[in-house]
């Protein structure tokens, strides 16, 4: 039987080195590349044309998702999973859009990993069960219906973003020169007209809003 030949696309050599060890030991998998950065990757998918590509998300100055999509126009027939340590479903999303058949995250097992390259490989699309049982929390969540921003005024529409950039009430109500009362209030507003249950989860509603 064919071995499944992968291309590792990691900006961290230790973690480049690990996913090689691990793949290697296990008779179904060859990496036949490795590299820090998307230029290279693209030049060995295309000379090496590899059946999987693990492509984390995380690298600069071009993206994982960038990279994906470079990826599959030089070498259309690789299978491509993003790897992060984000384990918000926006993130996935994204990844699927730019052509990307799985996601899984850096907390995910060892069989985890291994048991998604098999199913991509075999024409399946993979998300690992991190991000899906955030998926199903959220659609509890959201049981009636999607939360809308507009419901929100102009003054949680301002928290929300100071919120996002890792603002404390505290800082929040200094910036804005409020009393910290009064920001815990617009804090319970927020989470109550978005059907939200914590900040967390706030956090991972604006990051897929793009906010």
């Amino acid at each position: 039987m064919d071995k499944i030949t992968i291309l590792l696309v990691d900006d961290h050599k230790l973690i480049r080195e690990s996913w090689s060890f691990i793949l290697n030991t296990d008779p179904r998998f060859e990496v036949i590349g490795e590299t820090s950065n998307a230029d290279e990757a693209v030049e060995i998918a295309k000379e090496k044309k590899p059946k999987i590509v693990l492509m984390d998300i995380n690298m600069t100055p071009i993206n994982g998702f960038e990279a994906t999509k470079m990826v599959r126009k030089f070498s259309p027939g690789s299978k491509i999973i993003g790897i992060s340590m984000h384990s918000m479903p926006a993130y996935a999303r994204r990844m699927l859009q730019m052509g990307a058949m799985g996601y899984v995250t850096k907390n995910s097992s060892k069989d985890e990993l291994l048991n998604a390259i098999v199913e991509v490989h075999n024409g399946k699309k993979y998300i690992c069960e991190e991000v899906k049982n955030i998926l199903a929390q959220q659609e509890l969540e959201e049981e009636g219906g999607p939360p809308d921003m507009n419901i929100l005024s102009r003054r949680e529409i301002e928290i929300v973003k100071l919120i996002k950039e890792g603002m404390s009430s505290k800082e929040i109500a200094l910036k804005l020169d409020i009393s910290l009362k009064t920001v815990e209030v617009h804090r319970y507003n927020i989470l109550k007209k978005l059907n939200l249950k914590n900040t967390a989860s706030l956090v991972n509603f604006i990051n897929a809003q793009g906010l």
